[in-house]
């Protein structure tokens, strides 16, 4: 699978965990932010928006403005790090991921790549059982997202900080991808340390 680009977002405050640099929390040996990039590894550009000193190879690393100003803030800084060449380097579609997805594969991906490629919508996201929609785990058209983030800063007198996903999201067409397959949901993020918890059992390293 090629032909997407690739944002992970990193730089959230984790106040349910005490403030730690929660896509670092490992799951199974592996930090969750590697196993985020691992899912994307066919990506190219692959950026990392939040505090990472050393970006492993082929990893560049930005971070949003004001630091800690939130998730619009961060895929805003993410889509501006994005070559002007991106277009054909990657295929036009970008992955807004958040970085602490520890269950993601290249499959689940791969899923909402073909969903958005296959239907005339601007972007996929999954949804859980409940038909809540996964907003930081999703796969975009890039220019229609890059469109979606300029109405937004428009709308908000260009202060993106405290903006949320939902209202980035609101006016575009988004198919709904439900994971059928075998195994772990890849939307299932870790948000509490019992979460951490639940994930490494899911992946036998409890």
């Amino acid at each position: 699978m090629t032909g997407f680009a690739a944002v992970v977002l990193t730089g959230g405050a984790a106040r349910r965990m005490g403030g730690v640099d929660k896509p670092a929390v490992p799951v199974g040996g592996v930090a969750m932010r590697d196993r985020v990039l691992a899912a994307v590894a066919a990506a190219d550009p692959r950026i990392v928006v939040g505090p990472l000193a050393d970006p492993p190879p082929g990893v560049l690393a930005v971070r949003e403005e004001p630091p800690g100003a939130g998730p619009v803030a961060a895929t805003a800084a993410g889509l501006a790090a994005l070559a002007p060449s991106t277009a054909t380097t990657s295929g036009d579609l970008v992955a807004v991921l958040a970085g602490d997805l520890p269950l993601l594969t290249p499959h689940a991906v791969e899923l909402l790549v073909v969903a958005v490629r296959q239907r005339d919508v601007d972007g996929a996201l999954y949804v859980d059982d409940t038909g809540r929609r996964q907003l930081l785990c999703g796969v975009w058209r890039t220019a229609r997202l890059c469109d979606a983030v300029s109405r937004l800063a428009v709308a908000r007198g260009g202060v993106l900080a405290g903006a949320s996903m939902r209202a980035l999201f609101a006016d575009l067409a988004v198919a709904e991808v439900t994971w059928r397959d075998t195994g772990p949901p890849p939307w299932f993020d870790c948000d509490t340390d019992r979460d951490v918890r639940q994930a490494q059992e899911w992946t036998g390293s409890s």
